[in-house]
């Protein structure tokens, strides 16, 4: 089946969806290459757990936001912040 995850920055949110089972480097590409090829880690937080606590700041401050690895699996309705360097 497909997951969906989201971006979020100041100006904009958008939904992306990837097949289930798919890395977070992989997740990235969808949005391009470059972030796929250069990928450090994802900052993740649930989406729940993110609309429970109000912002992303609040979400950082009580350790809601985990840094993830290459190998993690990217889950249904996770919010994402991808780390690259290229």
């Amino acid at each position: 089946g497909l997951v969906t995850y989201y971006t979020a920055g100041e100006r904009e949110a958008r939904a992306w969806t990837i097949p289930g089972g798919s890395t977070a480097p992989q997740a990235a590409g969808v949005i391009h290459s470059d972030f796929e090829r250069g990928f450090i880690r994802a900052e993740t937080v649930g989406f729940q757990d993110l609309v429970a606590v109000g912002s992303e700041k609040v979400a950082r401050e009580r350790g809601k936001i985990r840094s993830e690895g290459k190998d993690y699996i990217v889950q249904d309705a996770d919010v994402m912040h991808f780390k690259f360097n290229v």
